[in-house]
This record gives structure tokens, sequence and C-alpha cells, in this order.
């Protein structure tokens, strides 16, 4: 397939916020690749490369930006040569990496037309935002290969990935389902959950349920089956090799098959508090010796729910029978702290379940969890029944500078660069955003920024620091990237303020206070 294709319904998707049209040009799409280009289709809408990162950014594209390399009259470009483009582009690394990089990256723009150019620099920067995700991928292979799109959502929920399921249904028809199933040692995708104001706010939704400790460490799954023992990562990456203490403690659990899901967390030795994720996500993330890397950061593994045991798939079990399931394989202090609310019309229940929340922030973790006492365990996918509680922090921020928007952002103004107050009358720069935003906050935006604008490369927007905006965010992360040293986790914008006066805006020592 000509990946002039792949860009055509990339744009047309973009153009377009009814879901039955996405997936219905998706499913033309899918039916007209080779099912063994399936998952590069999936991959390349998406705004993934399966290469994963690659080593190109801004530096080498503002280099090679239309009209820098004149494009191919016509298409060319197949699906398999650009995958074979990236490929090489991944393997560059050592001296003189970045000019290799460009003259790779304009080698392969000049293969490309002028459209297939807009989409290639779009994947590279990863501004391919177009709302063709798994979700509506996943139905077009459905509709493609004739399957009902439950069947298929639970063949990748079980299956870990749905490029490998989509290539098999492709290829084989509806047949190709029945072997896709739970097995011990193949990850699968983790249940995710929905956003809630409060824990009252939660309990009223779901009814009878159950308050957990939201653990600020790294999600893992863990596989045993005898002596073999393998973890993975939320994004299914083995780790087994890096965690030598998660390997023991499933050794010594009772049972010898079983899938656990959990998290690993690091804690003070002096205070018994949780140690900051990225000290967590460092250790996990290591290539020093294991040895070495766990005297820095001993980790501890809790876990929170069992998808498969004593050679029985529970996911479609409720809730509170897994857990039963758990507390027979697990001791105490290797499950998560939970209180049940099992009457959400009682209110001394469910003051007791905002009790749990506060003490859990006194403990010092992120927030909580509550999960539908007969819910099932819905792999993959982000569910109702699993709601997240969180304190939410707010700043007032001054924008520095925008990036120019792709994709349904074309011609807007869109990534914010956040600054805040700094001693000398300055701003000091915190992290970027382009979250929260709606359509009618771009296009505002985009003009009153246009009006402030200073300086302009053609990608970075650097403006007079004059607007304020609300931001809200989940806690502070060390950064070096900044000159603060932190920058935001998961910043979304609430609102303009253009009431207010960058003069008002918050200090960098109230961040660094913590709000």
């Amino acid at each position: 397939m000509l990946l002039a294709r792949v860009a055509e319904v990339s744009g047309q998707v973009a153009a377009t916020s009814a879901r039955s049209r996405k997936t219905g040009l998706l499913a033309e799409l899918f039916a007209e690749a080779r099912p063994e280009e399936s998952p590069l289709v999936i991959a390349y809408l998406s705004g993934r490369l399966p290469q994963g990162r690659i080593g190109v950014g801004w530096s080498v594209i503002k280099n090679v930006l239309p009209p820098a390399v004149p494009p191919a009259a016509r298409p060319a470009l197949t699906l398999a040569d650009t995958d074979a483009a990236m490929t090489v582009l991944a393997a560059v690394a050592g001296a003189g990496a970045q000019a290799r990089r460009t003259g790779l990256v304009r080698d392969l723009l000049a293969a490309a037309t002028l459209p297939e150019q807009e989409f290639l620099l779009r994947l590279l920067s990863g501004e391919v935002r177009q709302g063709a995700l798994d979700a509506v991928a996943l139905e077009g292979v459905a509709k493609a290969a004739a399957v009902p799109p439950g069947e298929l959502r639970r063949a990748v929920m079980l299956e870990g990935s749905l490029p490998r399921v989509a290539r098999a249904v492709l290829a084989e028809g509806p047949a190709a389902l029945e072997r896709f199933t739970l097995r011990v040692g193949s990850p699968v995708q983790p249940m995710l959950a929905h956003t809630a104001g409060s824990v009252t706010e939660a309990v009223a939704a779901l009814g009878p349920c159950v308050v957990e400790e939201k653990l600020d460490g790294v999600r893992i799954q863990v596989h045993r089956s005898g002596d073999d023992v393998r973890v993975y990562t939320r994004s299914l990456d083995d780790i087994t090799d890096r965690l030598p203490e998660v390997v023991a403690t499933a050794r010594e659990t009772a049972g010898d098959a079983f899938v656990l899901d959990g998290e690993v967390i690091a804690l003070d030795p002096a205070t018994g508090r949780p140690l900051a994720f990225q000290d967590i996500a460092s250790r996990v993330g290591s290539r020093l010796d294991v040895t070495t890397a766990r005297a820095a950061v001993p980790l501890s593994p809790v876990f929170f729910d069992v998808l498969a045991a004593d050679g029985e798939v529970l996911v479609d079990r409720p809730g509170h029978e897994r857990h039963a399931v758990l507390a027979r394989l697990l001791p105490e202090p290797l499950r998560v702290r939970r209180t049940v609310v099992a009457d959400a019309g009682d209110p001394a229940a469910v003051d007791e379940g905002e009790r749990f929340f506060r003490d859990t922030l006194a403990r010092g973790h992120e927030g909580v969890l509550v999960k539908a006492l007969d819910a099932p365990y819905v792999a993959g996918r982000r569910g109702r029944t699993w709601l997240k509680v969180k304190p939410v922090h707010t700043l007032d921020l001054v924008i520095l500078a925008a990036e120019r928007g792709h994709g349904r952002r074309t011609g807007m103004l869109s990534n914010l660069h956040l600054g805040a107050r700094a001693a000398d009358g300055g701003f000091v720069m915190l992290g970027k955003t382009f979250k929260g935003l709606t359509d009618e906050m771009l296009r505002w935006q985009t003009e009153r920024l246009g009006e402030l604008a200073v300086e302009d490369d053609g990608y970075t927007v650097r403006v007079r620091p004059e607007l304020v905006v609300e931001v809200a965010y989940d806690g502070l992360q060390r950064s070096t990237r900044y000159p603060a040293g932190v920058t935001l986790r998961f910043a979304r914008v609430v609102r303009h303020r253009p009431d207010k006066p960058a003069a008002e805006a918050d200090t960098v020592e109230r961040v660094l206070a913590g709000g």
C-alpha cells in the first residue's frame, strides 16, 4: 500500500467529528491493505512508530520543513519503504548522529509527495492527532473483517495487541478470534479508570463499591507459571530482569499459575512515606547493574487485582470475587489498602470512604480508586466501573510561547509554553500543554497570541508574557529540562484569564511550595 493512501485517510479522519464516518473510512482502508500491512496502518494513523523513539526532534525537523525539500511529483512511497526508513533512522547513534538523521529524513521526504511530506513530518514530531485512536481503529478492523466489534475487542483485550489481532482476523476472518485468550506469560492491556470529582460522587455513580489507595508507582503485571516469572509494564514491556524483588515475591506466593495486577513503589526507610514517582521510574528504567540500582532504590510490589489463578481466567468474575482469590494468594502487606462501601445509601459509609481518601493523602499517596464491587476486569479500556479521585491543583500561569498546531488544529496556535513569575520580575518556564482546549478556546487564543507575537520561526510563536491561563495539574515532577528543576504532571488548561494581569500570576516559589 502507498503511504499516500494512509495520508489521505488521515486527513479525511481529521476533517470529520462523526465516529461512524471515521469507522467507515478506516474500514475501507483496512479492506484495501494487505493483512500484514495492517499493523503499520494502525500505528501510523494513531501517531505511533513501531520503532519507538527514533531521535528525530525539532533540531532535525526545522531543517526539512516545506519547501526545503522538493516533493516527489507522484506517489510511489510504500508503507514498507517508510517502515524500512524509520528502522534505519532508529539505528543512528554516536558522533554526527544529528547530521545523519537530517540526511535520512531529507531522503525520505524527497521520495514523498507534498501531502505525504506533511503527514510524515506530523508523524515524526508526534503531531498526528486526528482521532484515529485504537478504539476507532478497532471498529474499522471489525467492519472490514465482518466480525462483531465486541468479540474483536475481547480478543484484543486478552492478546494485548490490536495490530496482532487485526493482522490475523483480516487474513483469516472470524475464526481467528478463537485462538486469542488470556494465557499466563502473555501480557494483556491493563484496565484503566475514569475520573470523579470526589469519593461521594464516585459512590453515587457506582453503588456498592470499594475505595482503594491509588499508589503513585509504576504499574506492573506479574505472570507466574511454575518457576517462570515474567514482569510487564503498563505498555507491556518485559522488565523482569530489572525487578528481582518482584520475581522473588511471585515465587514465594502460594499459587504456581497466576496473573497479578499491581504497582511497584518505593518507601522512605526513615519515614515510611512513598518516594517520588521519578525515583521509582528511574529505578525501573535503569540500565545500571541491578544490585547497585536495587541498593539505591529498593522497590516493594503491591497488588490490587488478579486476572487468572489456578488455571482459571478470572477477568469476567465480579471484582469482589477476584479480590477473594487475591486475598487467598497474597498476605495483607502485599495487597493495596482498601475499605468497602457496601451500602452506597448510608451517609456514614460514604463518610468513611471520604475519611479513607483523606488518610491516603496524608500517607503521601496520590488519591484513591473507587471500584464497583461487581465490576469485571475490562482489560485495555478505561472502564466506567473504576473511578479515580485525586486532589486538583491549579495555578495561574503566563503564556510565553505557542506552537503551531497540526491536523485538526492546523492554522491554530496550540501547544502552550507556560511560565511562573520569578523573583527578578521575569518568567520561568514550567512546561507545555495543549490539553483542555476547546475549539472556541483555540480560536480565541490564536487571535490573542497573534496580537502579542514578538517572534515566529514558523513553528513556535514567542509572545509578550501578558496572557494568563488557569492550569490544572496532578502534581510536580522533577525535570532537568526546565530552569526551576520541575515540570507539571498532566497539565491541562481550565480557562483563559484575560482579566488577570501577568503581575498577579503565581510565582515559582508558590509552585515549589506545592501550590
